[in-house]
């Protein structure tokens, strides 16, 4: 199976809604493109960041503490309150533990640890974000449209 990957760089038409060096935007998907184009656009979306926050997190596989990148922090006008909500996006398939299978294969263990890595990064920000009052999402191709 072939794994196409789509990378590249974000121009936003609201710059002064990003929330970092909006000349140095970089999606590596064309949903997480779409999410970029969406916040840039919708007027709800106060000001965005794509990679900008980092939360510390102890991975499972070495016990090491290591630096998290969420895809997006965005700050957005709920009711006329302010919700700073951080945001993964993900492939449905990666957001749920690999099926056991019979026979242990190098793809298989492949899908385990990154699995079990994402699963901590995923706890730490849940974490991260209850204590600031803030939310965290992962959304998925449901969400962000295939």
């Amino acid at each position: 199976m072939r794994r196409f990957t789509y990378k590249g760089r974000y121009t936003p038409k609201n710059p002064n809604k990003y929330m970092g060096n909006s000349k140095n935007i970089i999606y590596r998907s064309l949903w997480e493109r779409r999410f970029m184009t969406y916040c840039d656009n919708n007027e709800s979306v106060l000001c965005w960041a794509s990679e900008e926050l980092i939360i510390p997190y102890i991975s499972p596989i070495d016990n090491k503490m290591h630096k998290y990148y969420p895809d997006f922090l965005i700050k957005v006008d709920r009711s006329g309150k302010t919700q700073t909500v951080v945001i993964e996006v993900k492939p449905q398939k990666e957001t749920k533990a690999p099926k056991k299978r019979n026979k242990i294969t190098p793809r298989y263990l492949y899908e385990m640890k990154t699995w079990s890595i994402n699963a901590a990064k995923w706890k730490y920000a849940r974490e991260f974000c209850e204590e600031r009052k803030w939310e965290f999402k992962i959304l998925t191709e449901a969400e962000v449209g295939k």
